[in-house]
């Protein structure tokens, strides 16, 4: 066999078992003649296909003038197939189906979320009627209460957000009582 014949592992095909019993793989049955003329028919082929090259590259030169005198740049020619592209994506079957679907989920995910947020405002606020809340809030009243006795502030106890209030409100107004004018000046 001829080294140079590379076999294909791809199983033949009806048309390269036909090819095939054409072509004999040992050339000593080819006479000198039949050679010749294969090597003209190649030569033949060969100068076509360089033929051919050359006037699809003068036929490319040509497009790409008449696109440049109508303005046209290779910028503008993808922006309009990004764009056409982009619209035949949004018209197809499968993104309408996929957009619809993922609007709805989303609709989905809001309600409940929604509802989850409903559910967590209703539960402090069963929370904070509940009987071991308001037991917590009447224990910090009356602590507060407690030490606003013994600090000496008048008022009464009020409700715990009072409380809370003004205990705020005491804090923020209380200023520092250092004076640096207040010191005497010693003499040299």
């Amino acid at each position: 066999l001829d080294p140079r014949v590379i076999f294909s592992l791809d199983p033949l095909r009806e048309a390269d078992e036909d090819l095939a019993s054409e072509v004999s793989l040992n050339n000593s049955n080819m006479t000198e003649e039949e050679r010749e003329e294969i090597l003209q028919e190649l030569t033949k082929l060969e100068e076509e296909i360089s033929t051919l090259k050359q006037v699809l590259l003068s036929k490319e030169k040509q497009h790409a003038e008449l696109k440049q005198k109508l303005g046209i740049t290779p910028l503008g020619e993808f922006r309009n197939n990004f764009s056409r592209g982009w619209h035949d994506m949004q018209s197809s079957t499968a993104y309408k189906k996929t957009s619809e679907t993922l609007s709805t989920a989303g609709q989905k995910t809001s309600a409940a979320f929604s509802n989850f947020g409903s559910a967590i405002t209703r539960k402090f606020g069963d929370m904070r009627n509940s009987p071991s809340f308001r037991s917590f809030e009447e224990k910090v009243e009356n602590t507060v209460s407690t030490i606003k006795t013994k600090v000496g502030a008048t008022g009464t106890g009020g409700s715990f957000e009072e409380v809370l209030s003004s205990a705020a409100n005491a804090s923020s107004q209380e200023t520092p009582t250092n004076n640096l004018t207040d010191i005497p000046e010693k003499p040299c």
